[in-house]
């Protein structure tokens, strides 16, 4: 029997992405959601076959989950879909992949490796451009250090953001930035942590952020200090809306409100974004002695990314390329995965950014 890939949350911007990608490439995934009738209309376009189901509840997604050997997560936001999909993973023998940043999923995941273990499969999480790029960057930086202590990660250009997207960063207005020290994920207030790293054109000044790699890169690279950071005239807008009215963004009637607005915006970058524009990833490791090894590598547009990865992890999970437990893209295929995928080239290695 051919190894079958579920995507859920096919219907989405970033899912219709992956499933058409997934189509051209073979894989002929099943695709499902929980809206009948998008579902029916990508399954038909595609001629593939569709699935209509909520995840509210357990016992439901195993009933769809049982025979399919992967799964492709793109329903966010992933706070609230991963838990339930997972655990259904683990009750039917289901590999589990997703598209999250977010660094919850990456230690809920992370608090479910034995059970993966001892279920014989594989969850990984962040298998598009959060967290690819950068957990394999993280990788090859700090290899080159013997006891590397701390690291920091810059991220330029993401290509636009989709209502998905927008809808998981509305969550986290005003919330404080998560890092990690000592091995420990902790919050510093928002706007607090600044530097500048050179992208390629002179130093620019970035501010720390709540990014996936304070989670993966921890269990990537065993480092006990990690920032990721974007740039500070990106964020200036989101920073001072949450200084200001912080506390009222996050009730739940104008988290409705933002939500509904985002809904009337494009679904996600155009196909001149998707084809042209690029992403710009930076690294830098130090050691207790002040040694220092960095790297900086460039991507295509995020999403365009993100489809890349996700399709191409998914087609070797099918397979057998997979290892038990959870992993992330550096543990799983290796710090030079991420140079395999097209468009994904190093720009520099060995010098302080």
């Amino acid at each position: 029997m051919t190894a079958s890939l579920l995507i859920y949350g096919a219907t989405g911007y970033t899912g219709q992405l992956i499933a058409r990608h997934a189509a051209m490439e073979g894989l002929r995934p099943i695709v499902a959601g929980r809206n009948g009738q998008k579902v029916g209309t990508l399954a038909g376009e595609l001629g593939l076959e569709g699935r209509t189901f909520t995840l509210h509840d357990e016992g439901t997604i195993a009933r769809h989950l049982e025979g399919v050997d992967c799964v492709l997560n793109v329903a966010g936001p992933f706070s609230q879909t991963a838990r339930p999909v997972i655990d259904a993973c683990l009750q039917t023998g289901t590999h589990y992949l997703d598209v999250t940043g977010e660094i919850e999923v990456f230690e809920l995941a992370a608090s479910r490796d034995a059970a993966a273990r001892a279920a014989g499969i594989m969850l990984l999480p962040g298998v598009g451009f959060d967290v690819v790029p950068s957990d394999c960057l993280a990788a090859m930086v700090t290899a080159e250090l013997a006891e590397p202590v701390s690291l920091e990660i810059g991220i330029l250009g993401l290509g636009g953001a989709s209502q998905g997207t927008m809808k998981t960063g509305v969550e986290s207005i005003g919330a404080p930035t998560r890092v990690r020290r000592a091995g420990k994920i902790v919050s510093r207030p928002a706007g607090s942590l600044t530097r500048h790293f050179d992208f390629g054109r002179g130093p620019r000044p970035v501010v720390a952020v709540s990014w996936g790699d304070v989670a993966t890169a921890y269990y990537s690279t065993g480092v006990p200090n990690i920032t990721d950071y974007f740039p500070a005239r990106s964020m200036s807008p989101l920073l001072r809306a949450a200084r200001w009215l912080g506390p009222v963004l996050r009730t739940r009637p104008v988290q409705a409100v933002l939500k509904r607005a985002i809904e009337l915006r494009p679904a996600g970058p155009n196909e001149e974004k998707l084809e042209t524009a690029i992403s710009i990833v930076v690294a830098e490791a130090k050691d207790a002695n002040g040694g220092s090894a960095s790297g900086r590598l460039q991507t295509p547009n995020g999403y365009k990314l993100t489809y890349l990865a996700a399709v191409d992890i998914a087609r070797r999970v099918l397979g057998g390329a997979w290892k038990a437990g959870f992993q992330t893209p550096s543990l799983a295929y290796g710090a030079e995965y991420v140079l395999t995928l097209p468009g994904c080239r190093l720009e520099k290695t060995g010098e302080t950014c």
